[in-house]
């Protein structure tokens, strides 16, 4: 399977899906499901790593005072709201 860096978002929840779609079969040996097991976990690391990246970089499109729109990071403690 293709690293997950060099493919989008996307493509590896799709490649994940696919792993939890052989696990719940059950027709996977136990080794092989160890396997699509240990691929899952580094699919789900690395999607929810992508995200957090994501998250810091959200900007929101506020107005300031003289009515110019600018954009302006989230603050952690906004997105606790």
């Amino acid at each position: 399977m293709e690293n997950p860096p060099n493919k989008k978002f996307e493509a590896v929840l799709r490649d994940l899906e696919g792993v939890v779609e052989k696990l719940e079969t059950g027709d996977l040996s136990l080794e092989e499901a160890l396997g699509a097991f240990e691929e899952g976990i580094r699919l789900v690391r690395y999607l929810g790593d992508n995200l957090t990246a994501v998250e810091k970089r959200v900007e929101v499109l506020i107005r300031d005072q003289g009515g110019a729109f600018q954009l302006q990071a989230i603050a952690e403690d906004e997105e606790e709201e």
